[in-house]
């Protein structure tokens, strides 16, 4: 597939990523590491989620920069692109499509968030497949990870303790609405592991394909 195919189709990935993340908002159970961080900026600042995702993710991309010297002006403009539309998909779908829907069920409001994990989850897990597009946080973890000869997780989870731990403060200290709740937690199983399937399954049915193609090509010259 030509890289511009599957630019586009990552770019819908990450689309789809906002989506399920202004799933796991609408719900109301809690969010991710993450992004229970992005909102309680957003409350503390008065800005839209979605721009203070964009906002901290350009905080890493320019920290990638950095690390990286500047050599890598490609990565970086379609990163830059990247978080710009990620921000934007979460403003609309939170603040015009869901802004006027209310859900009272506790039931409801976690299977809306389990739903929305699950998207977010299967579109992460495609940009990452496709390997074109990076999101900023996993770029600065890879490259720390590689230089300090320390573990990718680790630095992963780290990402995460630091953004739980900064939310709960805010909250603490402002007296705001409080993210880390059930949903924080269950985002860490079923977060990861939708990720961890999509990478299986792709990576599958990639095999199946070139399998495909080779006994194609076989038949071919026969």
């Amino acid at each position: 597939m030509k890289k511009t195919n599957l630019l586009i189709l990552s770019l819908l990935f990450y689309t789809l990523t906002g989506f399920g993340i202004s799933l796991t908002i609408l719900g109301n159970v809690g969010v991710s590491s993450f992004n229970s961080l992005n909102l309680s900026v957003a409350h503390l600042t008065s800005l839209k989620v979605g721009t203070v995702t964009t906002m901290i993710n350009g905080l890493f991309l320019l920290t990638y920069t950095i690390l990286t010297r500047g050599k890598l002006i490609r990565s970086y403009v379609i990163q830059a692109i990247s978080v710009l539309c990620l921000g934007q998909v979460i403003n609309f779908f939170t603040y015009q499509v869901f802004d006027s829907i209310s859900i009272d069920h506790y039931i409801a409001r976690l299977g809306l968030f389990m739903l929305g994990s699950i998207i977010a989850g299967f579109g992460t897990g495609m940009v990452l497949n496709l390997k074109i597009l990076a999101f900023p946080i996993e770029s600065v973890c890879h490259f720390l990870a590689t230089r300090l000869n320390t573990s990718f997780a680790k630095l992963r989870y780290g990402v995460d303790i630091f953004s739980v731990t900064t939310s709960l403060v805010i909250t603490l200290v402002t007296h705001g609405s409080l993210f880390i709740r059930e949903g924080t937690v269950i985002s860490l199983v079923l977060l990861s592991s939708t990720i961890s399937v999509t990478k299986s399954v792709y990576e599958k049915w990639y095999a199946a394909r070139d399998i495909k193609l080779q006994t194609q090509e076989s038949l071919t010259q026969i």
